[in-house]
Formats: C-alpha cells, sequence, structure tokens
C-alpha cells in the first residue's frame, strides 16, 4: 500500500523527503487511478530506498490538487528535493506507463552511483574511487 499524503502532510512527506517521491493523484471514482495501482505497488517495492511512491486522493485534497492544477486522472508528478521534476498526465496503456517508471528506476539509480562515488572520493577510498573509475 502506498502512503497518504495530505494537505497538511505533503510538505513533510514529499517536499522535504531525501529522495525523490513519485507522487499519484488519483480518487476513488477514477478506475484508470484504480488499475495502475498495482504497477505503482510493484515499482515502490523494487525501488524502496531510492524512489518514495505516495498517493493523494484529489478529491479529499482540493488545495493541493488546484495547487499542481490538475486537469485529468490519474496525474502522476515526480518531485526530487522540492522541485518538480516531471508530470505525467495522459497514459496509453500499462506499457508505457511501465517504460516511464522504468526510465525513474534508471535515474534513481545513477544519481545514487554518483553520490556514493562522491562520498568515496572525500574519504579517499582508494578501492571505492577504483569502482567509481571502473562503472
Amino acid at each position: 500500500m502506498v502512503l497518504s499524503v495530505s494537505e497538511r502532510t505533503f510538505t513533510q512527506e514529499v517536499l522535504a523527503s531525501p529522495i525523490p517521491v513519485l507522487v499519484h493523484f488519483w480518487a476513488p471514482w477514477c478506475g484508470l487511478c484504480r488499475s495502475i495501482e498495482p504497477l505503482l505497488l510493484q515499482f515502490q517495492e523494487q525501488n524502496k530506498n531510492q524512489v518514495k511512491v505516495v498517493g493523494v486522493n484529489a478529491d479529499e485534497n482540493f488545495k493541493l490538487a488546484n495547487s499542481f492544477r490538475l486537469t485529468t486522472l490519474p496525474t502522476l508528478i515526480l518531485v526530487d528535493q522540492g522541485n518538480l521534476k516531471h508530470r505525467w498526465e495522459s497514459f496509453h496503456g500499462y506499457a508505457e506507463l511501465r517504460a516511464e517508471l522504468e526510465k525513474i528506476q534508471l535515474q534513481s539509480s545513477e544519481n545514487r552511483e554518483k553520490k556514493l562515488c562522491s562520498m568515496a572520493s572525500a574519504s579517499k577510498s582508494v578501492i571505492a574511487e577504483w569502482d567509481c573509475r571502473s562503472a
């Protein structure tokens, strides 16, 4: 189950998150919103420490939905370090959504590797630096 976020918790859970956050704006009456939920859950399981997945009920959080100028549901947004990085509003099938989620996964993995290499360089770890150069 993805973490449910409200207007009250959005800043803490999304904007202040140390890792990127995929926000799923949905509504109970939206069939497509419900149908992509299993794919989002699978993505969350595969990327636990790299990307956080949260859900926002747009009907119950109207101000938040309005601040992102939602025109359709589901809408997915990727937020990293408090900045909107990407937005998806229309889905042309499961395969397209899966491909977009795989892009997020790849970008997240690359960013994590860069951070580790930067930390290794700062600590002057010879073995870690060699691993970073060979990657």
